[in-house]
C-alpha cells in the first residue's frame, strides 16, 4: 500500500500560480505513475495530469500550456500557472502501482477568484 500526503492548496485570484506537491511513502518501488485528478462540485473526477517513471506525461486538453507534472523521486508536483476560475476544485494526489492499484492523497483545495 502507498499512502500520499498533499500539500499546497488554497485561494488565489485569476491570473495567479499555485504549486501542489505529493508525497508517497510505504510500497513506493511498486509505482509506476503519480499524477493529479481535480472533482469540482457536482462533476466527476477528471484527470488533470500524470507522470510515468519513464517521464511520459499526459494532461487534461483545458490545462495544457498552463499546467505542469513533475516527479523528483517519492514526490510529484503539480506547478499551475494562469489559473482560472474554472480550475476551482479539490486537488487529489494519485499514484497507480503495479497490480495495477490506485491510491489517493486526501485532497487539497483549490480556489481561483475572479
Amino acid at each position: 500500500q502507498v499512502q500520499l500526503v498533499e500539500s499546497g492548496g488554497g485561494l488565489v485570484q485569476a491570473g495567479e500560480s499555485l504549486r501542489l506537491s505529493c508525497t508517497a511513502s510505504g510500497r513506493v518501488f511498486s509505482i509506476y505513475a503519480m499524477g493529479w485528478y481535480r472533482q469540482a462540485p457536482g462533476n466527476e473526477r477528471e484527470l488533470v495530469g500524470r507522470i510515468t517513471n519513464d517521464g511520459r506525461s499526459d494532461y487534461l486538453d483545458s490545462v495544457k500550456g498552463r499546467f505542469t507534472v513533475s516527479r523528483d523521486k517519492d514526490t510529484v508536483y503539480l506547478q499551475m500557472n494562469s489559473l482560472k476560475p474554472e480550475d476551482t476544485a479539490v486537488y487529489y494526489c494519485n499514484a497507480v502501482s503495479y497490480g495495477p492499484r490506485n491510491d489517493w492523497g486526501q485532497g487539497t483545495q483549490v480556489t481561483v477568484s475572479s
